[in-house]
């Protein structure tokens, strides 16, 4: 398990290598659900999401030595993108492990940092078990996209910047994949302010936690039908479980048409171009799928840029 005091270490840590990023409040909207709207911009993350909050802290609390062999990952997009920032920090070689649903249009940006990609299986699962084996056989650095400490503390951060910025604060609504991001932040926000409630958002393509808080125990879903390849593993892991049935109130579901059409509206509304999971947390609010009171203040984190609310 994971620690505030863990999470405020990461954020020492990271200082000089990722972004504070801009928390906004959406004012002026010209049709809202009820609700005080801020939305904490990941997309202006370094790389475009948060995940190179928590690559760069898993590896800069790595032994040099081991660091020094290389770094090897699974990932849905993002998570990849983070450890190849990673890896170009450190000079070290990144192999990003790849399922056959990540856009080509991605591949561009990991070659960006230096990394080397490599396409394995159909789902994040499949890639995933490849990447373990070539780190078990190169002994290369294994960074996991979720079910990690270090990984998660990296994540956490952002809950303090929320907090910090908006004190206000009463909803927290947060987009699910593997469950490192809402294991990070509601840990981080929950022991700095325990009555805030943080909500998990995933597809109904993907509940792989939405089925494993059901049924009390990690759950394998039998197939993947979203879109949004960022939030589609078919397993999370037991430590993520575990954060999540003590620090989250509730996961909701949200369909692919419902995050496309919030990314729409984010484009249009805001001017903010984010991919289908970035959309996620602000499906579930524009949608009701979380009761909200008519002035309470509810945080969205937008935490995946793209190019889907522009079309």
């Amino acid at each position: 398990m994971v620690d505030l005091a863990e999470i405020r270490a990461a954020r020492e840590r990271l200082r000089r290598h990722v972004r504070r990023t801009p928390l906004v409040r959406a004012v002026g909207l010209r049709e809202a659900p009820a609700g005080r709207l801020s939305l904490k911009l990941e997309t202006l993350q370094v790389t475009g999401s948060f995940k190179a909050r928590g690559a760069t802290n898993k590896v800069l609390t790595l032994p040099p030595d081991q660091v020094g062999k290389g770094l090897v990952t699974a990932s849905g997009g993002n998570h990849g993108l983070g450890v190849a920032y990673a890896g170009w920090l450190a000079k070290v070689p990144a192999t990003i492990f790849l399922p056959a649903n990540v856009p080509q249009a991605k591949i561009a940006r990991f070659e960006a940092w230096g990394a080397e990609v490599v396409r394995e299986g159909t789902v994040w699962d499949e890639a995933d078990q490849a990447a373990r084996e070539v780190a078990e056989r190169k002994g290369l650095a294994y960074v996991h996209a979720f079910a990690d400490p270090a990984v998660v503390a990296g994540q956490g951060t952002i809950g303090l910047e929320i907090l910090e910025d908006a004190p206000e604060t009463g909803v927290v609504l947060v987009a699910i994949g593997g469950g490192g991001l809402i294991s990070g932040v509601a840990t981080a926000v929950k022991a700095m302010a325990p009555g805030v409630r943080v909500i998990g958002v995933e597809p109904v393509g993907a509940p792989t936690l939405y089925e494993s808080v059901r049924a009390g125990a990690v759950v394998e879903l039998e197939r993947i039908t979203t879109a949004a390849n960022t939030l589609a593993p078919r397993r999370s892991a037991e430590m993520n479980l575990r954060i999540i049935q003590k620090t989250v109130e509730e996961i909701v579901l949200v369909t692919d048409e419902e995050m496309r059409e919030a990314a729409r509206w984010l484009w249009l509304e805001l001017g903010i171009a984010a991919e289908l999971s970035g959309a996620a947390a602000v499906a579930a609010w524009l949608n009701g799928k979380v009761l909200v009171g008519e002035g309470e203040s509810v945080c969205g984190l937008v935490c995946g840029a793209g190019s889907e609310g522009v079309a």
